[in-house]
């Protein structure tokens, strides 16, 4: 098991120092896709709809069992009980429910809905900021600033409803209706504003009144069903209780309702409290309403009775001319009446008791056990009775009777007009201490939050971007990562500036598309040059490195297309040359090669050529205006390279090459594209292995390298191009690089 060397981190573990080397490498990058961001959040949250909130303070008292007239439970009798306290929690359900909100959609028309067709995006900006129409958009369905449609009737049919509306704007006051149907639109005909008008057949009343827009501007009306329009403000609707403790209840309710217009949202929420003020009302006086109507129901029935119970006790006088009565008799006469008095309004208590509880209730029991003893008393009283005189008996019967009716009419009077009055000052027990109001600030969208946010979201989308193209790209950051795979590096060559001055864009077929040459040698155009510098350090590890090969051939090559290779041998060649050698640069890439750009000439009457026999070697070499070097194109493309690079004639070559000059360096193509490089190298003493900065992973390296030994090339060592002075190499490997004037 090999270990890691000091300067390379281990491969199962996050290099931390990389990753914070590829955060710097990118901060431009990140600093414009982070601003990019923050003026996306600003536009949008400048353009962005606000939306207010408007709340009301309700109060729920307990009920009290005072009334305007005292202690007005004795009404219906002492035995009905206390009245119970107010549940908060229930009212608030009251509140959100469907027979307030119901009640609420239909006093304000928030089944109407008028909807603008405004310009995409920023449609509601421009309306908001009250923006008139330009001249570009005169005719345009748009609404625009100061264009507005208000709506005065909206009737449609059960299969309408829902159904879409379009209101075109005509001028001198008319207007267009297009029915928006699934299938297609159908335009229903024209009308005038402030006019009722019938369309579909009478199934849509619609009448409008005002429409300010110019011609060609659309409005949306539709119609919508009680119960979406229930669910749209209940869900706009909040009812919390303020104050108080899981155990003590203030009964005071904060409303509050949400919507882009302030106005309309205060209107609304006046609108619910004062639905639910009545509601309680007509609640609180609903019980004292059923015992009015049960009286009025038998008051014309104790009446005939009355008249009845007179005129059998006028007609018994009459008959028996006159009967005195007995102190006895009269005393007698007096508990009857006591006693049948109490016994009717204890039934109009049962009949009332028996609309709330049940016959088991504590209540409903103590009654019928009042009831029970007046008619045992009662009952006892007859026995008394029945020992008078038969004349004297009847009397006590029939002045019983009158007596009796008497009483319980008027009793009954009484009660109707102690419950009349009970009913019309009837308060209720909700209170609105609050009405609604609605905030100057919009609570949405919050702009600040939204700038901030989207600040965040741009800088860590940015960072991680740059993080998974560092992780997803394993490229060779540093020569050791070479040399662990048990390569010597000969040579890391920065990556030049000057070099990129001469790279050019040509183009190509319509297949490959356009791309990048070299036009001049870097080596005689700038010598100082830090890639320069390092070229001659690779002359001087070559020198020592070709004196065991068995001839001077060298093989540039690489494992993947871009890297450099053509660089390396050019300016390697001119480097050699310039300290006295006689080299010879063959572009041995048949199919791409463009080492002729460099020098400013054709491919043309090189290798292919002299390989097939059209050309001869002293017509195929070129010679250059730096002295003692000279070079062969690639010649014009061959179908078939790598059979012309088996032939006698290209092994020929390399030992007239080989006998003329002092260093002959072939550039060839990648090794894990085609088999070139194979052939090649088998024929060549030294083969140097071309790998970019950051281009390609050890593991590329590593299969061409065994590809090349397979075929018999031995692989002398590597060369690191265009090297960069990246926080992401240095953090992790310490790589530095200097110039030295």
């Amino acid at each position: 098991m090999t270990e890691n060397t000091p300067n390379t981190p281990p491969s199962d573990e996050i290099d931390l120092g990389r990753l914070f080397g590829l955060l710097l490498d990118h901060k431009w990058m990140i600093l414009f896709i982070t601003l990019l961001f923050t003026v996306g959040g600003v536009v949008y949250a400048l353009i962005a709809t606000p939306v207010y909130q408007s709340d009301a303070l309700v109060q729920v008292e307990q009920r009290s069992s005072l009334s305007p007239l005292g202690d007005l439970a004795n009404v219906m009798g002492d035995a009905v009980g206390p009245t119970p306290e107010s549940n908060t929690a229930a009212e608030v359900q009251i509140l959100q429910s469907r027979m307030v909100l119901g009640q609420v959609v239909e006093r304000t028309d928030l089944d109407n809905v008028v909807r603008p067709n405004s310009v995409p995006l920023v449609g509601d900006f421009i309306l908001r900021k009250g923006i008139e129409r330009p001249e570009l958009f005169k005719g345009n369905a748009y609404v625009w600033g100061n264009e507005f449609l208000t709506l005065g009737r909206l009737e449609v049919a059960g299969p309408l409803l829902g159904v879409p509306l379009t209101v075109t704007a005509l001028d001198k006051g008319r207007y267009r209706l297009t029915l928006m149907d699934k299938e297609a639109p159908r335009e229903l005909g024209e009308a005038r504003v402030g006019e009722l008008a019938s369309f579909e057949e009478g199934q849509i009343q619609l009448r409008l009144a005002e429409l300010q827009a110019a011609p060609g501007a659309e409005f949306t009306v539709l119609k919508r069903s009680r119960n979406a329009a229930i669910r749209d403000l209940g869900r706009r609707l909040s009812v919390s209780e303020v104050g108080g403790g899981r155990s003590a209840s203030t009964g005071m309710l904060r409303l509050t309702l949400t919507g882009t217009d302030r106005q309309e949202i205060s209107k609304r929420l006046d609108s619910v409290a004062e639905t639910f003020l009545r509601q309680n009302v007509e609640r609180q006086s609903a019980e004292a309403e059923r015992s009015l109507d049960f009286l009025e129901q038998q008051a014309p029935k104790v009446r005939d009775d009355l008249a009845a119970a007179e005129k059998r006790l006028s007609q018994y006088r009459v008959e028996q001319d006159s009967v005195d009565l007995t102190s006895e008799a009269q005393a007698a006469i007096q508990q009857f009446v006591e006693l049948d008095s109490r016994l009717s309004e204890l039934e109009f208590q049962e009949a009332e008791m028996a609309q709330r509880y049940t016959t088991s209730h504590p209540n409903y029991q103590a009654l019928l056990r009042q009831k029970n003893q007046l008619q045992e008393r009662r009952a006892e009283l007859n026995q008394r009775v029945e020992r008078l005189p038969a004349s004297q008996q009847e009397v006590v019967r029939r002045t019983r009777d009158v007596e009796v009716s008497q009483a319980i009419y008027v009793n009954m009077l009484n009660k109707m007009q102690e419950l009349q009055i009970a009913r019309a000052g009837t308060v209720g027990n909700v209170r609105i201490i609050d009405s609604a109001q609605a905030g100057e600030f919009p609570i949405a969208p919050k702009r600040p939050l939204i700038v901030v946010l989207a600040t965040l979201l741009g800088g860590m989308l940015a960072v991680g971007i740059v993080l998974v193209r560092g992780l997803l790209n394993r490229g060779v950051e540093s020569p050791d990562q070479i040399e662990d795979a048990g390569l010597p590096v000969y040579a890391t060559v920065p990556l030049s500036d000057e070099q990129r001055k001469l790279v050019r864009r040509i183009k190509g077929s319509r297949k490959s598309g356009s791309r990048e040459i070299v036009s001049g040698v870097l080596a005689e155009r700038a010598p100082a040059d830090t890639a320069t510098e390092a070229m001659r350090g690779l002359r001087t590890s070559l020198h020592f490195a070709m004196l065991e090969a068995t001839d001077n051939r060298l093989v540039i090559t690489g494992p993947s297309p871009g890297i450099g290779k053509s660089f390396v041998t050019i300016n390697l060649g001119a480097i050699c040359a310039q300290a006295g050698q006689r080299v010879l640069v063959i572009d041995a890439d048949m199919r791409k090669g463009h080492v002729h750009h460099s020098f400013n000439e054709k491919s043309e009457g090189g290798l292919s050529e002299l390989l097939s026999g059209r050309l001869t070697i002293d017509g195929a070499i070129r010679s250059t205006e730096i002295d003692g070097l000279d070079y062969m194109s690639r010649g014009v493309s061959p179908p078939n390279p790598s059979e012309l690079l088996m032939t006698a004639t290209f092994t020929d070559l390399l030992e007239e090459a080989s006998r003329r000059y002092d260093l002959v360096i072939l550039d060839t193509p990648p090794v894990l594209a085609v088999t070139d490089a194979v052939l090649i190298g088998a024929q060549s003493g030294t083969t140097l292995m071309v790998a970019r900065f950051q281009a390609n992973p050890i593991r590329e390296l590593q299969i061409a390298r065994k590809r090349l030994e397979t075929g018999g090339v031995t692989v002398k060592g590597a060369i690191l191009n265009a090297m960069e002075r990246k926080a992401a190499a240095s953090y992790g490997y310490g790589y530095y690089q200097y110039s030295y004037k």
